[in-house]
């Protein structure tokens, strides 16, 4: 069994943070490997408790994990280390991904191909809005409340409030409609 120290706990976690893709789920048998198989550092019924409390709390379920696991191995320190190994690497992978990505968006071939898919997505947008116009614009009623919408935009109404009034009429027109009908 490796020693438990903070410097370890932070290689440990590192390294899981490198090869953990594929979100949350992914981490239960990266750990199992880690920190259970090669480490020693926890039994078997604690990856699985970790993992369960990891999903019951806000936040990144790695992250969540890390804490718990770093608190049990060596309380603050251990969380700290562990936080910091998980959160270090993604970082690292980040900030080289986006260093190749801006050589690459330098080149005039992948500068074209943007600008081609650009106007491509800009095409799909109109399709679908065309679509979704005259599915949805039925009436007067429909294109009066669409303006409206649009114009509120344009004053800076949050989509969100937007939304949630348009489901709002949109149910009790709904029960209207149902009212009328019995």
């Amino acid at each position: 069994m490796e020693k438990i120290n903070s410097f370890n706990i932070f290689k440990a976690f590192f390294k899981i943070g490198l090869i953990l893709l594929g979100g949350g789920y992914v981490i239960i048998p990266i750990m199992k490997q880690e920190l259970l198989e090669k480490r020693h550092w926890l039994e078997d019924d604690e990856v699985c408790d970790y993992y369960c409390v990891s999903q019951c709390l806000p936040g990144i379920i790695a992250v969540n994990m890390s804490i718990l696991v770093g608190y049990k191995l060596r309380k603050f320190k251990g969380m700290l280390a562990a936080v910091f190994g998980m959160g270090l690497s993604p970082f690292v992978s980040i900030v080289i991904v986006a260093n190749l990505l801006s050589k690459i968006m330098s080149i005039s071939f992948i500068d074209g191909l943007f600008w081609g898919v650009n106007l491509s997505v800009i095409v799909l947008i109109y399709l679908t809005l065309k679509e979704m116009w005259l599915k949805s614009i039925v009436d007067i009623f429909s294109f009066f409340w669409f303006m409206l919408i649009l114009l509120l935009t344009v004053f800076k109404v949050s989509p969100v409030v937007l939304i949630l009034v348009s489901i709002a009429l949109g149910l009790f027109l709904e029960k209207v409609k149902r009212i009328k009908n019995v």
